[in-house]
């Protein structure tokens, strides 16, 4: 699609695969994977020390959100804002 914008979603902290998981299944449930093209946690790599060892370790580079990069029309923004751990769902897709 190329009127695909990129979106922020505000999940709840921790939540993040969960949504990004419903995301997908709902696009292909409802034969709509392309009107969202990608949908991004961003992630960075930590070392954690647990027992004396240098443990690698991902955790979210913005607790709580997902990037979106969808086509919004139609039911695109009710199918995505229907999770009960998105957060604000009036302002709830924010334009990049």
């Amino acid at each position: 699609m190329s009127d695909t914008n990129w979106y922020v979603l505000k999940s709840i902290s921790g939540q993040e695969n969960k949504v990004k998981a419903y995301i997908e299944n709902e696009m292909k449930h409802h034969n709509l994977e392309s009107f969202v093209t990608q949908v991004v946690i961003p992630m960075e790599k930590v070392i954690q020390i647990r027992n004396g060892k240098k443990v690698p370790k991902e955790k979210p580079y913005y607790p709580g959100y997902l990037m979106v990069e969808a086509n919004l029309v139609g039911e695109i923004p009710h199918i995505i804002k229907n999770k009960d751990i998105l957060l604000s769902r009036e302002h709830l897709l924010t334009s990049v």
